[in-house]
């Protein structure tokens, strides 16, 4: 089973979406401390089920966060044995990115995406800094800028976009990150190299963005929170469920359906043709 962090099974303070009274909202556990402070949480029942589903089955993380920003996050239960960062560019065995996979990813992006340079370069030529506030290049793979969301110029992600497209990026815009990704850089593409190496039977899946569209279309079943830019835009897709639940709570409703999944799935036997390239 794979699920996106952020906004998935954890949340920013900003972003539990608890309106209930303090009588009946559910108790956090932090687990993310950034720069002495608390930054991530889910519920203490999250944090249960996910330690219970990390003992018996296998669980990977998955998420667009760096592999430094990755190990700042301390889930329950054992350490993952496998977990895939930058969204697809490294997959983690017991914590060290993979070599293979490393060669396998740039191989590529090289085939199949302009540079990274080229591609930051038009986006910070078109940027204004009246609405930009941060630009980052994450792992050398993709580069993301942090913006005054309200004051984006109108039609500047459509024009971007189509530029990108051809040169094999992908441009999404996300709560206040644009992120510029090269075409082939998916959560999917990494989420089948484990599959293949494990013999995984069954795949699940959870994710709340637009880059998490990919890895739950290739899963076998998925689900998406009532929240985030999926939600918005009303996305939906075969085997994907929507959930009603949002804020850290859906992560509590995603646990418990994937604890449903996994001990109502056949034996897991082989998985054949899966593709390790990246797509």
């Amino acid at each position: 089973m794979a699920s996106d962090l952020d906004r998935t099974l954890i949340y920013s303070a900003g972003a539990l979406g608890l309106r209930m009274s303090d009588t009946e909202a559910p108790r956090l556990l932090c687990v993310e401390i950034y720069q002495h402070r608390p930054l991530s949480y889910m519920t203490e029942t999250a944090a249960s089920l996910l330690s219970d589903l990390a003992g018996t089955s296998l669980f990977v993380p998955t998420t667009t966060r760096t592999r430094e920003q990755y190990a700042r996050v301390q889930l329950p239960g054992p350490a993952p044995r496998y977990a895939i960062c930058a969204n697809g560019g490294h997959v983690l065995v017991d914590g060290v990115s993979d070599p293979q996979w490393q060669r396998t990813v740039r191989s590529a992006l090289t085939e199949e995406s302009a540079p990274l340079d080229t591609v930051r370069r038009r986006l910070l030529s078109r940027a204004d800094p009246d609405w930009l506030l941060k630009e980052r290049v994450a792992e050398d793979l993709f580069v993301y800028l942090v913006v005054d969301r309200d004051r984006l110029p109108e039609g500047w992600i459509e024009e971007l976009s189509g530029w990108a497209a051809g040169h094999g990026w992908t441009i999404s815009l996300q709560g206040r990150k644009v992120y510029a990704v090269p075409r082939p850089l998916t959560k999917s593409a990494a989420l089948r190299e484990v599959a293949e190496r494990t013999g995984a039977g069954l795949t699940l899946a959870a994710g709340d963005s637009l880059l998490d569209a990919d890895l739950l279309e290739a899963a076998d079943l998925a689900w998406r929170p009532g929240h985030g830019e999926l939600a918005q835009q009303g996305w939906r897709a075969p085997r994907v469920t929507p959930l009603a639940a949002s804020g850290v709570l859906a992560g509590e409703e995603i646990l418990r359906r994937f604890a449903y999944a996994a001990s109502h799935a056949r034996p897991a036997t082989p998985v054949q043709g899966r593709n390790p390239t990246p797509r």
